[in-house]
């Protein structure tokens, strides 16, 4: 297996440019320079490697990276990695093309209070394999064919890497909220 070779910087004046307007604009809870991009390199559901990248509150960046050199290490597989701003900040395409993404300023589903998103403190991983789910509604709805929590490559289960790994870290699994399920969602918060 080839080495972990994961990195945290700031964000520079390009990704802060391409952000602007974009996934971040002014009023947002949290500044360009509380933010961190991390480099992530990650195994793919074809079992190649691929080189992502994840902006995240800078205050858990060295964290989050542990989070995913475990990942890498039991080669979970992440289907794609790149930040919202490339998705022109819609998290409905991003969630189905399956992008792993962190960083968006955008309101909670179906509320209009910041998400943990617009913080920088919640992960969405793989979210086509790993739906939002509340009663008939499937977020995105291509998802549907991913109900079955079972152990195909990439789906988030209870008893998997993937809980584990963040809860070494402290943070909390929206697979095991009750009024819905949101399966690709990891928070500081539980929320």
């Amino acid at each position: 297996m080839p080495a972990w070779s994961g990195s945290v910087a700031p964000i520079d004046d390009e990704l802060a440019q391409a952000m602007t307007g974009v996934s971040w604009r002014p009023g947002c809870p949290v500044g360009l320079e509380a933010l961190a991009v991390l480099s992530v390199p990650h195994w793919t559901p074809d079992n190649g490697l691929s080189r992502g990248q994840l902006v995240v509150a800078a205050e858990v960046a060295d964290e989050v990276l542990s989070v995913f050199r475990e990942l890498y290490g039991a080669r979970f597989p992440i289907t794609r990695m790149e930040p919202v701003h490339v998705f022109d900040g819609s998290d409905d395409a991003s969630m189905a093309a399956d992008n792993t993404s962190a960083f968006n300023c955008r309101p909670v589903t179906g509320g209009s209070s910041y998400s943990r998103h617009s913080y920088g403190t919640a992960i969405d991983l793989n979210p086509l394999r790993n739906p939002y789910v509340r009663g008939e509604r499937v977020l995105p709805p291509e998802g549907r064919e991913w109900l079955e929590r079972d152990a195909r490559p990439g789906v988030i289960t209870a008893d998997g890497v993937a809980v584990a790994a963040f809860a070494r870290i402290g943070w909390k699994w929206g697979g095991a909220w009750r009024s819905s399920k949101d399966y690709q969602h990891f928070s500081t918060d539980g929320r």
